[in-house]
């Protein structure tokens, strides 16, 4: 069904019922800050000066008594969800016309928003209770229709608690007393309810388990990531399950299970998500025959949700039942109540749930028995409830189940005669009562983890009927006392029961948000599944379930792979074999965590062989819904015996794997300690630092004193390269091993320290999509990010690593987007007969070439494209055009060499029949391969031209690094690279910009109009004039405009190769610049604001404590003088100017001037403050700490330092 009016109108609603709901309270008097007295006067009750009938005083009071023990927020909360599921449930019962009276309640005739039906037509309306005579006085008046249809659906409620009293009460409650006024205005919440979903949306019963959904959806998002209090794990732990998979767990689960019996039942051919079984060995065969029952019969047949939520799963399992009772020809009217009583049960912790599971299995009932609703059917569909304030004491006595007393005897009395009676705890039942009650004190948070021994099953439900009968026939005082005590015995019946099939969607919450009593509990009960409460559960219903019983779930799959999920997968392979799993990927809750969806069958045979379906091609994607169930019935069925799993080391369910690659592991030692975790700093953000950051005195890679080299990894990258951040190691690394909690423990973790600096090999600890390998050169101290594996042969093993090989084992060690060293550890290591060491080494320093024609590398020499200048690149673009067909050559030889590497070591382990050698575009991981770079998905034109449009913009940054002195054409690699513009003169006196001179300030005007001679544009020209002469300087300058206006800057008609330059700098260049240097940039761009009167780049390592000075008197200050001439000179030319279209041009151009001018003033205002304060950096504190300091004088403040900048006022 179409869920999107469901999604936008339920969180509205639920902020809407609460306000309404808090609202009528305060008219009582009650609010969340004070409850005003209340004082009764005759007839009417006083509350605070406002008088009120004195029927209310009752409802009030117990309103007040539950404000009192649970918080007005929660009763607030309880209150408008039960208002919403009663007209949600009367909603849907008018459109499928479940309505003894046969008239709408909520909606007009026509199922649209207008008066209600029942309104219209009261006079022919009959519900107990309802006085017709007050209904024709109210209708005859006319005036009042507000308080008529508030009768009319108070008594409608009322009507309906006799086939629902988990839903309706049967008489005025409190929450009756905040049901809101003028609820038949157009803005009231009935109106909006049915308005906002389509009368046809209420056709199917899945509605109401996705309005539960979404109407708590808000909720979810506010508690989901932290410590989860017991009222709040609903919200942080409710999915509903898409249709299809339901049927799925119900279908391969109950109707196994009687398929199991009658295998020629035409119940299979009802099933259309019903897996048929793998064929299994003899010994399984027997196995399975043996643990088949002889016969059943459709009562017998036990089905039980533990968190059943709005009972989605429950309500397939009904008519999954329905098919099998008309197979056995049980008369169609009686099928629902033996359905209800016998077949179905369901538990959870939130009461509005449990409303709606029992509320949607009744409607199921209602469509084949339309008198079900006057059976008094007790369902087997409950709400946990705790028993933390119950006195049990006062409940017995009033019980009197000894007889020791005549009924109707006071309280009072009976206290008086207690020491008489004989000792009455060594009843069995009330021992029995007082073990149940202590088991539920906490359980609305451990749920149906609560372990009630099954042996205690027979006793309990012999008191469950001995109360029931009391409640129906008992005095007053066994009445109000069995009615107390039923729900808690009637958990306990259940949850000592044991079923044939066990179905959920669990609550899915990690370890870290669990209670202190959660976790206390599953540590000690559940431990080997306490990584997540999913986990919990599915020990949990190994519990539930009968011997030779099913088990369906649908969960997250981490723990099919992860290691923290290991024992739980031996427990399943021990106790509950797989019998078949769906792996659904992602997307069946939207762009989720993934999901998988399986049956487990108790006391199956561990060598029994399961079918598996895999519904995604690329770990990863997201596919919808509709196309995950397409795949479902067309995708391969992959068959594998549960005990194979087990001989892969951490016994992953990798269903997939061949025979071939399982042999790997019987032939190869594996990784092992070999592969090794990093440091943890405490705060990467006190020690880390991209190494463009720091001075250049102070990095190890050219020092050795403060800064060295760390691997953090990164992106999808082979053979080499991700090496951008430095780590603090000064004195061996005495800052980080110093960094302490206040209580004196240590915030870092040292690990393995004595192989830091030595070469290895790297990878990512997460990425999304593919693993990659790197080889890490000596001198790094490796991070926890950048896990290292270390050998005496790294070449050997990085080429086994990056292999198509390696990239299989992968797929079932390391399925998430996590690659951790455990996982690592459990590799083989494959060794290969036919070893070439020669293309590996090209293939690292190809990389490793890739990785340094960019200025991310600290080994980056010279813009590549200024590197193909030579007698036959008379062009720029001749230089453009010789780099890239340069680089379709390292392309090519890249891949093919990986494709080498990928045949020999598959032929070597024996795969050639199941894995190819091929090595897609995309994947020849070096950065001037556009298809890696860009994706795919583009065509050979548009890689092309993007490929162009960012070599041309990093030519322009390359440019800037000349300028200030950063790189010169006459020397390679970094040449100015300090701290605070110190020993620059000694690098010009040195001739280190003979060619191409460096900026003298390291100030460059970077305006949108030509204001300096010196500005970047002109000096751009001049560095393009230099490099490639003078003939082609217009050419040049041509293609430079012509490539930047490919992407980023739309052409303008007319607009000159400068102007386009100028204009690229002044707009463009800065977040190109932001990109690349990864928001901690080293040129800064000062600006006076949105209207860029002034805008200048200062080159980060030569700043110093006179730049801001210099700034402003040698460029603000005349800026200002030439703004004020050019303004005069615009009036000049406006007064002599003749043409109209001319003076109108002028007078635009004169007021964007004026504006600039006023601008400027205000940035000079500025800027003479922070001059006047000589601000001193520090490079080692980082960019993102020094940025800050200069409040709004820098453009992208917030967006560098994560924070709005300080405005001088």
């Amino acid at each position: 069904m179409n869920t999107n009016n469901i999604k936008k109108y339920a969180p509205k609603a639920r902020k809407a019922f609460i306000e309404a709901m808090s609202k009528q309270a305060a008219k009582y008097g009650i609010t969340k800050k004070k409850i005003e007295p209340a004082e009764q006067k005759g007839d009417l009750v006083l509350i605070g000066d406002r008088p009120f009938p004195a029927s209310v005083i009752k409802p009030r009071e117990r309103l007040v008594k539950r404000i009192e023990q649970q918080g007005f927020d929660q009763v607030m909360e309880h209150v408008a969800y039960s208002w919403f599921n009663r007209l949600c449930a009367i909603r849907y019962m008018e459109r499928k016309g479940f309505l003894d009276h046969g008239r709408r309640v909520l909606s007009a005739a026509d199922g649209s928003s207008g008066v209600p039906q029942i309104l219209e037509e009261c006079s022919d309306v009959e519900l107990p209770g309802l006085e017709q005579a007050k209904v024709r006085e109210l209708k005859l008046d006319g005036t009042k229709d507000e308080e008529l249809y508030r009768e009319l659906l108070l008594a409608q409620c009322h009507a309906l608690h006799q086939a629902m009293p988990f839903l309706f009460e049967a008489v005025a409650d409190e929450s009756e007393l905040l049901l809101p006024e003028n609820l038949t205005r157009t803005d009231s919440l009935i109106r909006d309810l049915v308005a906002s979903v389509p009368d046809e949306d209420w056709d199917h019963i899945e509605i109401i388990g996705w309005l539960y959904q979404f109407y708590i959806s808000e909720k979810k998002d506010q508690v989901i990531g932290k410590v989860v209090k017991s009222e709040d794990i609903p919200a942080a732990t409710q999915l509903f399950t898409p249709n299809w998979i339901v049927q799925y767990l119900v279908q391969n689960s109950v109707g196994r299970q009687w398929l199991q019996t009658y295998p020629d039942s035409p119940l299979k051919a009802k099933m259309p998500y019903y897996i048929e079984p793998a064929e299994q060995t003899p010994e399984v065969q027997a196995q399975l025959a043996a643990m088949a029952p002889k016969e059943l019969k459709p009562e017998e047949l036990s089905v039980m949700d533990p968190a059943c939520g709005s009972a989605h799963l429950i309500t397939e399992a009904y008519r999954v039942l329905k098919a099998i009772y008309e197979e056995r020809g049980y008369r169609t009217r009686d099928i629902p109540q033996l359905i209800l009583e016998n077949n179905l049960y369901g538990l959870d912790i939130d009461d509005r749930a449990g409303q709606l599971a029992a509320f949607a299995l009744m409607m199921l009932a209602r469509e084949d028995d339309r008198r079900i609703f006057s059976r008094n059917i007790r369902l087997n569909v409950l709400s946990l409830q705790e028993s933390a304030n119950v006195n049990l004491l006062s409940l017995w006595q009033s019980l009197n189940l000894t007889g020791e007393w005549k009924s109707g005897t006071s309280q009072g009395l009976f206290e008086e005669q207690q020491q008489d009676l004989s000792d009455f705890t060594a009843d069995n039942r009330y021992q029995l009562l007082q073990k149940t009650l202590e088991r539920f004190k906490q359980a609305k948070t451990l749920g149906s983890l609560i372990d009630v021994p099954h042996d205690d099953h027979e006793e309990l439900k012999e008191l469950f009927v001995t109360l029931c009968e009391l409640e129906s026939a008992g005095d007053s005082m066994q009445k109000v006392a069995a009615t107390q005590l039923i729900p808690y015995v009637h958990q306990a019946v259940l949850l000592a029961q044991k079923y044939d099939a066990v179905v959920a969607n669990p609550p899915y919450m990690g370890a870290k948000f669990y209670t202190a009593v959660l976790k206390s509990f599953v540590n000690t009960k559940y431990k080997e599944g306490n990584a997540d409460l999913y986990s919990v559960f599915t020990l949990r219903n190994v519990q539930l379930v009968k011997n030779t019983g099913y088990i369906g779930m649908i969960t997250i799959p981490n723990w099919m792979f992860l290691k923290s999920f290991e024992k739980l997968r031996d427990c399943i392979f021990q106790y509950a074999p797989i019998i078949s799993l769906v792996h659904n990927g992602r997307g069946v809750w939207g762009s989720d965590f993934g999901s998988c969806s399986y049956i487990l069958q108790k006391d199956a045979s561990v060598d029994y062989v399961g079918k598996f379906l895999r519904l995604f091609e690329k770990q990863g994607s997201v596919l919808n819904v509709e196309e995950l169930e397409r795949r479902f019935h067309i995708n391969k069925r992959f068959e594998f015996q549960n005990s194979k799993f087990t001989k892969i080391p951490g016994h992953p369910i990798a269903y997939w794997v061949s025979s071939g690659v399982l042999k790997l592991y019987e032939s190869e030692k594996l990784i092992g300690g070999r592969a090794k975790k990093g440091l943890t700093t405490g705060d990467n953000e006190q020690f880390l630092r991209f190494w463009w950051e720091v001075s250049l005195d102070k990095l190890s890679v050219f020092s050795g004193r403060k800064w060295f080299p760390t691997q953090k990894g990164g992106e999808f990258r082979r053979w080499f390269g991700n090496y951008e951040n430095v780590i603090n190691w000064e004195n061996n690394g005495e800052a980080i091993k110093s960094f302490k909690f206040e209580d004196g423990k240590p915030r870092s973790v040292i690990r393995n320290p004595s192989f830091y600096f030595k070469p290895g090999i790297t990878w990512s600890d997460i990425s999304i999509g593919m693993m990659s390998f790197r080889y890490v050169p000596e001198g790094f101290v490796f991070n926890a990010s950048g896990p290292t594996v270390y050998s005496e042969s790294n070449h050997s093993l990085l080429a086994f690593f990056n292999s198509r090989v390696a990239a299989t084992i992968a797929e079932f060690t390391c399925p998430t987007v996590h690659f951790e060293v455990g996982q690592i550890q459990n590799f083989p290591e494959v060794t290969c007969v036919k070893e070439n060491l020669s293309e590996i080494e090209f293939l690292i320093e190809t990389s490793k070439k890739d990785w340094d024609s960019f200025e991310r590398s600290w080994n980056f020499t010279k813009n590549p494209i200024v590197s193909q200048v030579d007698s036959d690149s008379q062009t720029l673009l001749d230089s453009y055009n010789s780099w890239v067909a340069l680089n379709k050559l390292t392309i090519d030889k890249t891949k093919y060499f990986e494709e080498e590497n990928n045949r020999r070591y598959i032929q070597s382990c024996q795969l050639s029949e199941e894995l190819s050698c091929d090595v897609p575009l995309d994947q020849i991981s070096l950065t001037i391969n556009p298809v890696y770079r860009y994706g795919g998905n583009l065509c050979q034109e548009e890689l092309a031209t993007k490929f162009r449009e960012s070599s041309v913009g990093e030519l322009v940054l390359y440019v800037i690094g000349c300028m200030f002195g950063r790189y010169s054409l006459d020397r390679e690699g970094l040449v100015y690279a300090h701290a605070g513009n110190e020993i620059f003169t000694k690098f010009v006196a040195e001739g280190a910009f003979r060619s191409f001179c460096a900026d003298d300030d390291g100030i460059i005007p970077l305006t949108d109009q030509e204001w300096f001679p010196d500005d970047a544009t002109n000096r751009f020209r001049e560095f393009v004039k230099v490099a490639w002469g003078e003939e082609h300087l217009q050419e040049n300058l041509d293609f430079v405009a012509e490539s930047l206006c490919l992407h980023a800057l739309k052409p303008k008609k007319s607009e000159s190769s400068m102007d386009t330059i100028r204009r690229y700098l002044s707009t463009q260049f800065y977040k190109d610049h932001l990109k690349t240097y990864k928001k901690r940039p080293i040129y800064w761009l000062f600006s006076s604001g949105k209207q860029k009167a002034f805008e200048c780049l200062v080159y980060l390592h030569r700043y110093n404590e006179g730049t801001l000075s210099r700034m402003r008197t040698e460029y603000v200050i005349p800026l200002t003088a030439k703004m004020a001439a050019y303004a005069q000179k615009l009036e000049n030319d406006k007064e002599a100017s003749g043409s109209a279209a001319e003076v109108k041009r002028l007078e635009k151009e004169i007021a964007q001037l004026h504006k600039q001018q006023a601008e400027l003033s205000e940035f000079d205002e500025k800027l003479r403050h922070y001059a006047d304060q000589r601000i001193s950096l520090d490079l080692d504190d980082g960019v993102k700490v020094n940025y800050g300091k200069f409040g709004d004088l820098l453009a992208e403040v917030k967006a560098i330092t994560g924070e709005a900048p300080e405005v001088l006022s």
